[in-house]
């Protein structure tokens, strides 16, 4: 009996493995819709190839994997394998190139497969909502392959990929930062209405408030830490346009003009905006190859007696600062509201390729009470597939940037060191986010034979 009761459970496991979304939904999990759990998955997958990603550039973990007798030494095998293995593939910036080149080539296939999906009745949806073990093993199959590349060009060429998708994918969060500020917004003042109106509105003054007061001192610091009286031109020009760039932005929307069509609109957006703009400018300037206008937070904290780690070639790397902490910390909360969101603001939903929220079908528990997850794709699907992966491919690119904190490998490939055009990129794509930002306030002012309700 117990033989047929484990035999049961184990076909069960394959045929969820090899089924949809729904299986995967456990008994404590609440219910939800087949989209929604199809891009958790998706996104965990993502998050899993980060966690490994961040183990192999932990700090010491070269020196760790040598200590193993047989394993990391120059001229030695792994029993059994014949390749030979070498430390600075298995660790350090190298892998991360090639365990991000696995996961966007992963996302991209899925990418070209799903386009045009319109439904779940098309076939290619069960492969998009289904067979999870086969994707898992193709995911695997892909990264094992991606370390087996030869050095060459790879990482020269794989740098500039991961700088071009790094620049989109900064402005998909901005727009997933706007549209969660919408949201949130919009939540609060309906709440407000119904009930309690001078603390749900003191909530909103008060978190509009912090915004702008982290962000001003953020601006602060950044004159005093990262110009000089008699050089830093470029950082003095970032900080002072991006300031002024989000002072239009704040006054922009509180116009009488744009409240009349966009009543949603209002300084906790702009400040959240304000606050990001900020961010990212400072991630600029820390790829600043001037180590006068770029100091590292270590060396800030012990008064200047600490030098960069890249500051010469040859030096060890310092893989992660304390903006790479923070656009690591950003990223993922923008993978996980990518994931679950449900918005009712339409420029950005056309923006980021869905429907309206409101047209998802309601959850439902299953006849024996487990929790399950409903396709409410029948009628057509509630996101674009192919954008979906095609936002996790660039999410790739920006972890893989991320992590090696967009330090460009030399011709030697003993060193990685700070660019120019990492700064011009990520100044550019702030630009370009005040710029989105601005049109989806003006926008219905501007377009007056379009419906932006």
């Amino acid at each position: 009996m117990g033989a047929c009761l484990a035999l049961c459970s184990v076909a069960s496991c394959v045929s969820c493995l090899c089924g949809s979304a729904p299986c995967l939904l456990c008994g404590c999990c609440p219910s939800s819709n087949n989209s929604t759990v199809t891009r958790i998955v998706f996104s965990l997958f993502l998050l899993m190839g980060t966690i490994v990603s961040i183990i192999m550039i932990l700090p010491g973990m070269e020196a760790q994997l040598k200590k193993i007798p047989g394993f990391c030494v120059d001229g030695t095998s792994i029993p059994g394998i014949q390749n030979k293995v070498n430390c600075d593939i298995v660790v350090g910036y190298k892998s991360v190139y090639r365990m991000c080149f696995a996961m966007a080539c992963f996302f991209f296939l899925f990418c070209v497969i799903m386009i045009r999906v319109r439904s779940s009745k098309d076939p290619r949806a069960s492969i998009q909502n289904g067979f999870w073990f086969f994707k898992f093993l193709a995911l695997v199959g892909i990264t094992v392959g991606a370390f087996f590349i030869p050095d060459g060009t790879f990482n020269t060429v794989w740098f500039y990929f991961g700088v071009v998708g790094s620049f989109v994918f900064i402005i998909i969060q901005l727009i997933l930062l706007i549209d969660f500020a919408h949201s949130w917004n919009q939540a609060w003042v309906e709440n407000a209405e119904e009930g309690n109106r001078k603390c749900w509105f003191a909530g909103l003054l008060t978190f509009t408030f912090l915004h702008y007061a982290l962000a001003f001192a953020a601006v602060v610091l950044f004159y005093v830490y990262y110009t000089k009286p008699d050089d830093c031109t470029e950082n003095k020009v970032f900080i002072s346009l991006n300031l002024i760039f989000c002072i239009i932005v704040s006054i922009v929307s509180i116009l009488p003009k744009v409240q009349e069509v966009q009543p949603q609109s209002g300084l906790l957006q702009a400040s959240i905006i304000t606050l990001y703009t900020m961010y990212v400018t400072w991630s600029a300037m820390t790829n600043q190859p001037n180590r006068n206008c770029n100091p590292s937070l270590l060396s800030l904290v012990t008064n200047g007696s600490t030098t960069s780690p890249t500051s010469t070639p040859g030096q060890t790397v310092q893989w992660w600062d304390a903006q790479g902490i923070v656009g690591l910390v950003i990223f993922l909360f923008c993978t996980l509201y990518a994931s679950i969101r449900s918005s009712n603001n339409t420029q950005v939903n056309k923006l980021m390729q869905t429907e309206e929220g409101g047209g998802e079908a309601a959850a439902s528990l299953h006849d024996d009470g487990q929790a399950r997850a409903v396709d409410n794709e029948t009628e057509g699907v509630t996101y674009s597939y192919s954008f979906f992966h095609f936002c996790l491919f660039l999410a790739s690119l920006y972890i893989m940037m991320n992590l090696t904190n967009w330090y460009q490998p030399n011709a030697t490939y003993q060193a990685m060191v700070s660019t120019m055009p990492a700064v011009w990129v990520k100044i550019s794509s702030s630009w370009l986010g005040l710029a989105l930002y601005l049109w989806t306030l003006v926008a219905p002012l501007i377009l007056t034979d379009r419906d932006f309700s």
